[in-house]
């Protein structure tokens, strides 16, 4: 079964760049039709879909979120990364890494993806 683990920093300064990886362990993050997303639950809400990777390096990102989003992928190390720009305390949440089969919808719930990480907390703050 497919591991997922984040890691990143868990205080980010106002306006700076949040910067995330999720290392994949019992599956490589090449396996063809599967996408490789981010999704975060800031405090008191629900999940929300920030972003995905293909196998192909293809993207797509939440339309609220995409101007400031880039999610890449080191092959070499079977990771994806999460980089959200000009971040603000409403970006406050947990951050998780998950992969599924299925197109993300903006609010997802846990069972549209088969594997996720842990999640990780980041504070957006002074």
């Amino acid at each position: 079964q497919v591991q997922m683990q984040e890691s990143g920093p868990g205080l980010v300064k106002p306006s700076q760049t949040l910067s995330l990886t999720c290392t994949v362990s019992g599956g490589s993050i090449t396996t063809t039709n599967v996408l490789w997303s981010w999704i975060r639950q800031p405090p008191g809400k629900g999940l929300e879909w920030i972003g995905y990777i293909a196998y192909s390096g293809g993207t797509d990102y939440s339309p609220s979120l995409k101007s400031r989003t880039s999610i890449s992928k080191d092959t070499s190390k079977n990771q994806f990364s999460l980089q959200l720009s000009s971040v603000t305390p409403a970006d406050t949440a947990v951050y998780y890494c998950a992969v599924g089969e299925l197109l993300p919808s903006k609010y997802p719930e846990r069972g549209d993806f088969g594997s996720w990480g842990q999640g990780t907390q980041v504070t957006v703050s002074s």
